[in-house]
């Protein structure tokens, strides 16, 4: 005869004693001044290692984006700009692979870890806003935000202005406080440096400029020396790039006006509308998130038993609130409302193509904004339940995401642009280039989206030249070209084709032209084959 034991009285106690001790421990971390700081740091490292592991799943059969392979290229060698952007995001591509090896793992760790320290920044943003209450809070939601996890898989520019405009506003807040000519020397550095990211960070320093226009205290701070020593000293800082600029005849201008202008109305029009539904999509993950959070404080089994319209209402409340410093919480209400509106009015006006990826960099704002409606009450049993909630949805994704994976190859087995094997092919080109020539492969030309990956996974790591478009990164030279040769790669379905074609004819003449296909194999299922039209151009003769 078996017997079933049942737990005593006192080790149910003793079991709900520990979850609360430990709930009010995390309450209390989150609070004090000796502990929140690393709190806020051990949850960004938890963040960024998850979400690593994560994405080295759910990427494991595709090679990185174009993206981190162009930043990956542009990191080799540290110029003052690279053709399309400003370089501090080659810059920290550079000094990230100097640690770490070109590696797919390294790359999404790089992307992580920027999101991560993105966090941090924003937790101290938000310290200026509200109180550390509800500035764990707003960390948390932005863990819990799309673009600091699934959306984030990508390092580039505009990933880095995660870390560089939350630092511009939390520069700005500290001198719209402070009102001293040495904040003023920190907002206009944090000033360059975002624009050393990317020319896009113009619409937040402009917002930011605008908020201390129409913000009631803005006489205090324009009569300080504040904001006119950060507009020299950014102006100081920004001096070398601008010299840059000049001498490469202003290119990023030429691509963008290249790229991002439209004459099809009724396509800005798709665009525009695409742009607001993809952004209000992200961010009404971690505000409905928050919003359970608010809603699974004790006692809400009974108060949806008995009065459901409680467990909404009574986070809300009139009267003042100590929690929110009403002054800068004004700062960051005028800010994100001029950035959210701001973009897609002007891409309506101008006819501009309005890339989703432009509202990334935009919308950290948002979970501050609502936390810092004086209205709201935050119980601390909050902090708790967004915590575990971030936890538990997490560890859940890591549980699935191989599962998520091949399912995500089965259903996209045929697409190139996702599953195309760019990596055999950087290995494939670098074998030939040795048997032939017994020497490091040094340029591959062809177009962006063909020939950096090769860059990033060729042991040689070849230099990138963009012989058919205006905004050649200035890693290489046509001299170069003639110096060490080069492989050309190109897409044979690709309309440019003949134009590229034209340039080889005209640069080598000689050039062994051969077709490579290349298809990559992942836990035995078969991803896109694709041809390639590959043109090998020998060294000069020494």
């Amino acid at each position: 005869m078996s017997t079933t034991s049942i737990p005593s009285a006192r080790a149910r106690a003793k079991t709900r004693l520990s979850y609360n001790r430990f709930r009010a421990w995390l309450v209390a971390c989150a609070i004090r001044p000796e502990a929140r700081l690393w709190l806020v740091i051990q949850l960004a490292i938890l963040h960024a290692v998850l979400w690593t592991f994560i994405l080295i799943n759910l990427k494991a059969a595709q090679d990185v984006h174009m993206d981190v392979a162009e930043a990956y290229g542009w990191g080799q060698k540290f110029l003052w700009g690279y053709g399309k952007h400003p370089p501090l995001s080659g810059w920290v591509a550079g000094l990230w692979f100097k640690v770490f090896p070109a590696a797919d793992w390294a790359t999404y760790a790089l992307a992580m870890a920027t999101v991560s320290v993105g966090m941090v920044i924003c937790w101290l943003v938000s310290l200026r806003v509200v109180d550390a209450r509800r500035a764990f809070l707003v960390v948390v939601m932005i863990a819990l935000y799309p673009i600091f996890n699934f959306k984030g898989f990508k390092y580039n520019p505009d990933l880095l202005q995660l870390v560089t405009l939350p630092l511009l506003v939390l520069a700005y807040l500290n001198a719209f406080g402070k009102r001293t000519w040495q904040s003023g020397v920190l907002l206009g550095l944090a000033g360059a440096l975002a624009l050393m990211t990317k020319y896009w960070v113009l619409t937040m320093i402009g917002a930011i400029g605008l908020a201390a226009l129409i913000h009631p205290d803005r006489l205090r701070f324009l009569s300080s020396p504040a904001p006119w020593v950060a507009i020299v000293t950014m102006v100081a800082a920004m001096i070398p790039h601008i010299v840059w600029l000049a001498d490469a005849h202003f290119v990023p201008l030429t691509y963008a006006g290249d790229t991002y202008s439209l004459q099809d109305s009724d396509q800005v029009h798709q665009l525009v509308a695409g742009y607001v539904l993809h952004n209000l999509g992200l961010l009404a993950l971690p505000v409905a998130l928050a919003a359970l959070a608010m809603a699974l404080v004790p006692p809400w089994v009974k108060l949806l038993l008995r009065a459901p319209s409680r467990i909404v209402t009574r986070a809300w409340a009139r009267g003042g609130n100590s929690g929110v410093n009403v002054s800068q919480a004004l700062n960051v209400w005028i800010v994100q409302v001029i950035v959210a509106f701001g973009p897609p009015l002007g891409a309506l006006v101008f006819s501009i193509y309005m890339k989703t990826d432009w509202g990334i960099s935009l919308f950290f704002l948002v979970p501050l904004a609502l936390v810092a409606i004086p209205a709201l009450r935050v119980q601390s049993a909050v902090l708790f339940n967004i915590a575990a909630i971030w936890l538990v949805l997490s560890a859940a994704t890591l549980a699935a995401s191989p599962w998520i994976a091949s399912r995500e190859m089965a259903a996209n087995a045929g697409n190139t642009a996702t599953y195309g094997a760019r990596s055999e092919l950087a290995r494939e080109l670098t074998q030939a280039w040795h048997a032939r020539f017994a020497s490091r492969w040094a340029v591959v030309a062809g177009t962006m989206e063909s020939i950096q990956p090769l860059v990033f996974y060729s042991p040689d790591h070849p230099a990138a030249l963009l012989p058919i478009e205006a905004w050649d990164s200035g890693l290489t030279s046509r001299d170069d070209v003639k110096k060490y040769g080069f492989i050309g790669v190109f897409d044979p379905t690709d309309e440019r084709l003949p134009k590229f074609e034209k340039w080889v004819s005209e640069t080598a003449p000689n050039a062994e032209r051969i077709v490579m296909a290349t298809r990559r194999f992942t836990h035995g299922k078969a991803g896109a084959s694709m041809s390639w039209n590959i043109y090998i151009a020998p060294p000069a003769a020494k």
